[in-house]
Formats: C-alpha cells, sequence, structure tokens
C-alpha cells in the first residue's frame, strides 16, 4: 500500500510528495508507516489538507493499489475502482482480495504438493 500511495504521490513531483508526509506528520501524527493501519485517518487528513482535491488524490492511490495487487497477476482491467467505495473501503476491499489471493495460493500449492505425493507413490 505505501508503495502505491508513494508512486501516485511522486507523480505530482517530489517536492510536492515531500511536502504532503511533512504536513501528515506534523498537523495530524501521522507518520508515512502509520498510513495502512490508520487509513481513515490518512483520509480525514487529506480531506483537511485538499478539501475536495483529496478524491483526487484517494483515486490515484487506488489506481495504484490496484495495479500492485490485481493488474500483475490477472492483467490490466478497465474496471479497477468500484465507484460506490469510499477509499477507505476500498482500502479494505483490497485487502480482503489480496488475503484471499494468498489464501488461495497457498491451498493450491497444497493441493500441487499432495498431487505430487500421490504420483510419486504410484
Amino acid at each position: 500500500m505505501l508503495e502505491a500511495i508513494d508512486e501516485a504521490l511522486s507523480s505530482l513531483g517530489e517536492s510536492p510528495k515531500t511536502a504532503i508526509y511533512y504536513h501528515l506528520e506534523k498537523a495530524f501524527q501521522i507518520r508515512r508507516l502509520e498510513i495502512p493501519e490508520r487509513v481513515e485517518d490518512f483520509s480525514s487528513a487529506l480531506e483537511r489538507l485538499f478539501g475536495l482535491g483529496a478524491k483526487h488524490l484517494e483515486i490515484l492511490f487506488m489506481r495504484r493499489l490496484y495495479f500492485k495487487v490485481v493488474g500483475v497477476r490477472e492483467g490490466v482491467s478497465r474496471e479497477w475502482v468500484l465507484p460506490e467505495l469510499t477509499f477507505v473501503e476500498y482500502v479494505s476491499f483490497m485487502r480482503r482480495s489480496f488475503e484471499e489471493a494468498g489464501k488461495n495460493e497457498a491451498e493450491m500449492g497444497i493441493l500441487s504438493s499432495e498431487t505430487e505425493e500421490l504420483h510419486s507413490c504410484n
């Protein structure tokens, strides 16, 4: 998630990115590394800093997060944003998707191992 936020903020330039992180820490006591655990606070701070412009930043974050979590594994989809979700809800949704994908991959690994064992026994 932090990589996605860093990349989105970097698209604005390094100085704005540094300034945003500075203001988050000084005005809202949100350090960069705390953002994944404080998504609601992060979103609120962005709204206080940028007003309606915060939504544009959140869309950049969601897009980068999508490509980090889903895009590499499954290809690029046009359905990367679910319009009815807020940024906070979207992050929660992507976390669940990522965890579920990891669980499925782990289960597939177990099944593959069991299949290999069965073949080696025959």
